[in-house]
């Protein structure tokens, strides 16, 4: 276990989404106060006018100690008259947004048409909920993940919310990602970082619309010593979400292989399962130096473990 001190003197950034990115978050806050989070955007996505940031909020809940761990988003023990009244007035209900919830994308929403932009807001809201680490979101421009399955043309939630993820995925795409402009604060974090993580989120759908960003994957690049990604997959599954099925989709092995060609150019180390030890040979063979562990995080043990895990590999 490393001293207090030293962890004090490194500075992390995390690039994040999804539901397995959060647990690792939450277990690098545990122990550390400056943890700066970039956070994915392409999955934000209008509802009943009201602008909804899934992996910000997500994020911001896991951090506030206020998310449904049983949804992996939303706010836990929240109510939903709001989605009843909205079924009475005939609309869908398939985004099951709760009362506490939509409460968070009003105010947000409000603010974006009073001159905020995104990142402010989530500022803010930071300080509203009392969280010490910071949480930027990757642009504040537009960018959407749409997904093309029976050659129709699907946001990312109409596709694995609304239509639970049934149907061929037969495109990826990221709208705006190459005309927008990555968050200034965003890029001074990579750079100023002793380390930055790349999070066990979704590579094509949390990660991916973030290194699609002009400039974001050439930055990382750069800084690519000081960079770690942390596996999705355990064998030939994620072990959160649907990040095989999308590999699989796009014709990437479905394995921690696969991951590291995704990511050979932006990262330096990959932490993988145990289970995956046979292929380090193969993957440092791409000159990125693999560390195993247990990468599972099913209770808040399990998250201060693999966070602790990785924070001992800085040193290397």
């Amino acid at each position: 276990m490393y001293s207090q001190n030293w962890l004090h003197i490194i500075m992390i950034t995390i690039l994040a989404g999804g539901t397995g990115s959060v647990k690792l978050v939450r277990g690098l806050a545990s122990q550390r106060s400056d943890i700066t989070v970039i956070s994915n955007v392409g999955d934000n996505y209008w509802l009943y006018g009201m602008y909804v940031c899934p992996d910000i909020d997500t994020i911001i809940y896991g951090l506030a100690g206020i998310l449904d761990e049983s949804r992996g988003w939303g706010v836990k023990k929240d109510t939903n008259n709001f989605l009843r009244q909205m079924e009475v007035f005939g609309e869908e209900t398939w985004f099951r947004v709760g009362d506490r919830d939509a409460a968070t994308h009003l105010i947000r929403t409000n603010m974006l048409k009073n001159g905020k932009n995104l990142s402010d807001i989530t500022n803010w809201m930071c300080e509203k909920f009392a969280i010490e680490s910071k949480v930027i979101p990757i642009t504040d421009n537009s960018v959407e993940t749409r997904i093309t399955s029976n050659n129709e043309d699907l946001h990312l939630q109409e596709f694995w919310v609304k239509h639970r993820g049934k149907g061929p995925i037969e495109g990826i795409q990221y709208i705006g990602a190459d005309k927008s402009r990555p968050n200034p604060a965003a890029i001074n974090a990579i750079q100023d970082s002793e380390l930055v993580i790349i999070a066990p989120g979704n590579p094509l759908t949390s990660i991916g619309p973030m290194l699609g960003i002009k400039g974001v994957r050439k930055e990382l690049s750069k800084n690519r010593k000081k960079v770690v990604a942390v596996s999705p997959i355990i064998g030939n599954k994620s072990f959160s979400g649907p990040a095989g099925q999308y590999m699989e989709a796009a014709g990437i092995q479905v394995s921690v292989f696969g991951l590291a060609q995704m990511y050979a150019d932006v990262c330096s180390k990959l932490v993988i399962d145990i289970k995956d030890k046979a292929q380090i040979d193969q993957i440092e063979a791409m000159d990125i130096k693999v560390f195993a562990t247990k990468l599972k995080m099913q209770n808040k043990t399990a998250e201060d473990a693999l966070a602790s895990f990785i924070l001992k590999q800085v040193k290397g």
